[in-house]
């Protein structure tokens, strides 16, 4: 993958491959890309559209790639010789009119804007377990309050119907409950 030029190495990167590849604006690519992480390199792929390329087929030749990720816009500036860029793919060629596509900005956020009047808010959110179970706890405690206080109040108003219903014991006592009938109701 190295060019050669009278033995002499100038690139890793085999330039005429990058050079016919024939990137141009409006074209759908994935990039590959290597990366470094903590001594380790690994491949991270970038895939969007092509909104300009810039600078020809001379050595420091950039091209401009978009993609939106969670819906915010990203782009991202490749140099098209770069030895860190492992692998470039087009996955769909379209016909376009202009040689740069920046005016996608501006549609992309007009069309945003547009869905944004059809939405609705929303008061919805996720929580954490611990966030969970400091909440269930305050509220094991607060309805265990409210029992006590129930409790209590029952207690209370238990207390004052008896207080209420309880007869001095000289009525009790001077009263005789029998089943037998009085003279009056025998005649």
């Amino acid at each position: 993958m190295n060019s050669v030029t009278a033995g002499i190495t100038i690139s890793s990167v085999n330039m005429e491959d990058r050079k016919n590849l024939g990137i141009k604006a409006g074209d759908t690519i994935r990039v590959h890309q290597k990366i470094e992480d903590k001594g380790k390199t690994r491949i991270q792929i970038f895939e969007g559209l092509v909104l300009a390329r810039k600078h020809g087929a001379e050595a420091g030749a950039t091209f401009t790639v978009r993609k939106v990720v969670d819906g915010i816009g990203v782009e991202k500036i490749f140099p098209l010789y770069s030895p860190r860029i492992d692998k470039i793919e087009i996955m769909r060629r379209s016909t376009v009119r202009r040689a740069k596509l920046y005016y996608i900005r501006e549609k992309v956020a007009r069309e945003i804007k547009r869905q944004m009047r059809r939405m609705r808010v929303m008061n919805i959110s996720s929580e954490s377990e611990i966030e969970m179970k400091v909440e269930r706890e305050k509220k094991i405690a607060e309805e265990s309050a409210a029992k006590a206080v129930e409790e209590a109040r029952l207690k209370e108003i238990a207390e004052k119907a008896e207080a209420i219903v309880e007869v001095p014991a000289e009525a009790v006592a001077t009263e005789t409950v029998s089943n037998e009938p009085t003279k009056e109701e025998v005649k």
